[in-house]
C-alpha cells in the first residue's frame, strides 16, 4: 500500500491547482472600485462614447456637494400631461455625480390614485427594491422562464423586489396617490419600456414584424405606432 502514496499525493496536487486554476464565477454587476471616490467629472467628456461611467474629477475639486441629491423630496407631476399617471424621479449618476462607480442609485415615482401605472419596463443593468412610502400598490413581474407572473398587492411600508432585466410594473390601486422609493444596484440602471421601445422606435421596427409577434394586423399595429410621435 505503501507505494501507492506518491501517486494519491500528486493526483492531489494536481486537483487542488486544476481548482486554482478553474475559471471563477461570472457575476454580472458593477466593477468594483480601485479608489475611494471618483466624481463624476461631465466637463471633461469628449463626445457621446463613454466606458463603464463617465471620468473622474480630480480630488482636489471635489465637494461635499458631488455627493448631495435633494431632488427625492419633491413629488413630481403625475396629471399634466402625463398618460401613465405616474412619474420617476432618478437618483442617478447622471444627477448624483458622487454615484459615480459606486454602484448603487435611488429613485422616487409618484403615482396618482387609482390606477396610475408604472407600465411594463426592465432594468438591463439592476436588481430593484422597491419600498411603499405612501398608498398601495399593485406590483408584479414576469419570469423569464414559463412567462409565469408573480404579483402582489404592497401596502405603506412594504417591500417588493423585482430581478434584474425581467418585466415588471406598478400599479396603483388605491383612493389616495402613492409613493414608491426604488434602490438599485447600478449607479446607472437604465429603464427599457416595453411599449415604447416595440412601438416608438426609431427607426421603426417593421410592421410586419410586429403584427406577426402579437398576432394581429398591420392596422392595429399602425395604430398602436401613432400614439408613440417619437418614432420615425
Amino acid at each position: 500500500m505503501a507505494h501507492k502514496l506518491p501517486a494519491i499525493i500528486l493526483l492531489g496536487t494536481l486537483a487542488v491547482l486544476l481548482s486554482f486554476a478553474a475559471p471563477p464565477l461570472v457575476v454580472a454587476g458593477d466593477p468594483d472600485m480601485l479608489q475611494d471616490i471618483c466624481v463624476a467629472d461631465y466637463k471633461s467628456l469628449q463626445g457621446p462614447l463613454r466606458v463603464n461611467g463617465f471620468p473622474c474629477k480630480p480630488e482636489a475639486n471635489v465637494t461635499a456637494d458631488d455627493f448631495f441629491f435633494g431632488g427625492l423630496a419633491k413629488a413630481a407631476d403625475v396629471y399634466t400631461g402625463n398618460p401613465m399617471g405616474s412619474a420617476t424621479t432618478a437618483a442617478d449618476v447622471a444627477a448624483l455625480p458622487g454615484l459615480n462607480t459606486l454602484g448603487v442609485s435611488m429613485a422616487r415615482t409618484d403615482y396618482a390614485p387609482w390606477g396610475g401605472v408604472s407600465p411594463p419596463h426592465a432594468h438591463p443593468r439592476a436588481t430593484e427594491i422597491l419600498f411603499v412610502v405612501e398608498g398601495t400598490l399593485e406590483v408584479g413581474f414576469v419570469t423569464a422562464a414559463g412567462n409565469r407572473l408573480l404579483t402582489r398587492s404592497v401596502t405603506k411600508g412594504g417591500v417588493f423586489v423585482f430581478p434584474r432585466g425581467l418585466l415588471h410594473f406598478q400599479r396603483s390601486v388605491g383612493a389616495a396617490p402613492a409613493v414608491a422609493v426604488s434602490a438599485f444596484d447600478s449607479q446607472m440602471p437604465g429603464t427599457q419600456t416595453a411599449a415604447a421601445a416595440l412601438f416608438g422606435a426609431a427607426p421603426a421596427v417593421p410592421t410586419d414584424v410586429l403584427a406577426r409577434a402579437f398576432q394581429t394586423d398591420g392596422g392595429v399595429v399602425e395604430s398602436i405606432k401613432s400614439k408613440f410621435p417619437d418614432a420615425v
